[in-house]
């Protein structure tokens, strides 16, 4: 359904939507209805943010700060977050990877209408599992992330984890000169291609920082790829490190082996064993360096040990005995930007031969496929180009079981790295009503055209 500005400020979502909250970067609110909950006022804000030494970059920020404030939550409690608008565009918080309701979705005109300047938004809901997350807008997504607007949401598991010791680090490459002037977030040239890159890395929003760690001990890494395009070959040579989740589901620990490749808004948590004090690791991309790791004394503590696996979220396992299989092919559609009374974006990119329309308020009103609550599907994902496309669903958690490029072992997650020219089939329980977004995670790829709608009802 697409809402009206009417009905939405009617009361149809039963939430705040209109007027100016109180100040201030981080409140927690009183607990309401005896229910346990982390609450956040959260504002979104220009910054001016030096990247480049002596050169402020005019970004956005959540919180006073870019990449966003981190927000915590734990499983099973609810998030209660007053969104308040202090730029001079309308945005929205959308929250990648929660299994939400779709009221909470953040996606304008479907879910809710744009949060304009001035306004505030009060989003609740649970948070049903544990793990690694992250927020940004759905709106202008291309210039509004690429100016900063995205954040770590940390989901704490229930019960102890064995880890005594974690850090978030985001990672996030930005379009600036080399006078910390914005430069263009989407390149037509390179919007058809594998997408418009940034040329400063940053680790948490510093470029090349040297992050100090507890020697002797097992350090969960939640590393955050918050980038609009870039695909990052993670390596950590001469580490001890194992996989403990990827994309805030929990899998069999394993070795980080040579590399992991994390595409755009995925995220992988590592258990890292800290070598002795003064000794470094390189964090790295492929071959470059994107942070230094340095072991500090940990004050006499005893070594630590490789914790357990982590308990896996309550998501339902799809059957694949009775799953209806459904077929999507993401491909080139070359359909250009027109002129004069043709005027519009260009289009370069479709799912199934249908280019989704950025511009085009009623999109969502046609869905790609139409699922049937709680019946299970196969989803088969063909790539159709020499580009590698982050394939992310809103609304639910989706089982990767097969791939036609590498071997894998089926795991859960919401965003999946199609490689160029790959066949893979994911599996779901269609188990949350709603019309969800279905689409690529490189930014220009998804407003350029690679972009459905899903229905489950």
């Amino acid at each position: 359904m697409v809402f009206s500005r009417r009905q939405v400020l009617g009361g149809l979502l039963g939430l705040g939507v209109v007027g100016l909250g109180a100040g201030g970067v981080r409140y927690w609110l009183g607990r309401t209805d005896g229910a346990a909950g982390h609450d956040y006022e959260l504002i979104a804000a220009p910054l001016q943010l030096e990247l480049v030494p002596g050169h402020p970059s005019p970004a956005w920020a959540y919180g006073g700060q870019a990449p966003g404030l981190e927000l915590r939550s734990r499983q099973g409690d609810w998030l209660r977050v007053r969104f308040i608008n202090k730029l001079d565009v309308p945005t929205t918080i959308h929250w990648h990877g929660i299994r939400l309701p779709l009221e909470m979705d953040g996606v304008p005109y479907v879910s809710q209408l744009p949060v304009l300047p001035g306004e505030y938004f009060d989003y609740r809901f649970k948070t049903p599992d544990a793990g690694s997350f992250w927020y940004h807008p759905h709106v202008a997504s291309g210039e509004q992330l690429g100016r900063g607007l995205v954040g770590p949401l940390i989901v704490e598991e229930r019960e102890p984890t064995g880890f005594r010791h974690e850090r978030t680090l985001t990672l996030k490459t930005w379009h600036i000169d080399e006078q910390g002037a914005f430069t263009a977030f989407s390149l037509p040239r390179e919007a058809a291609r594998g997408g418009t890159a940034g040329r400063l890395s940053t680790v948490s929003g510093a470029h090349l920082p040297t992050l100090e760690l507890p020697a002797g001990q097992v350090v969960r890494l939640r590393l955050m790829n918050l980038d609009s395009t870039l695909t990052y070959r993670l390596n950590l040579p001469g580490a001890e490190a194992r996989i403990y989740a990827l994309d805030g589901n929990p899998v069999q620990p394993r070795p980080l082996g040579k590399e992991y490749w994390l595409g755009p808004g995925m995220r992988i948590d590592l258990a890292l064993r800290v070598p002795a004090v003064g000794q470094e690791l390189a964090l790295r991309n492929g071959p470059l360096r994107l942070a230094t790791l340095r072991a500090l004394d940990s004050a006499g503590q005893p070594a630590g040990d490789w914790p357990s696996a982590l308990p896996a979220n309550p998501v339902a396992e799809p059957d694949l005995a009775t799953a209806e299989t459904l077929r999507f092919n993401f491909e080139w559609s070359a359909e250009l930007a027109g002129s004069g009374a043709n005027a519009g974006r260009a289009k370069y990119w479709q799912i199934n031969g249908e280019a989704w329309d950025i511009d085009d308020k009623s999109c969502a009103e046609r869905p790609i496929a139409r699922l049937k609550l709680g019946r299970s599907y196969i989803f088969e994902l063909r790539n159709m180009a020499q580009y590698q496309h982050p394939i992310h669903l809103h609304g639910m958690t989706f089982k990767v079981l097969s791939s036609d490029r590498k071997s894998i072992l089926p795991y859960f997650t919401d965003t999946y790295l199609l490689g160029k020219n790959e066949r893979a089939r994911i599996a779901l329980v269609a188990d949350n009503p709603g019309v969800w977004m279905f689409h690529c995670h490189v930014i220009d790829h998804m407003e350029t055209g690679l972009m459905a709608s899903i229905e489950v009802a």
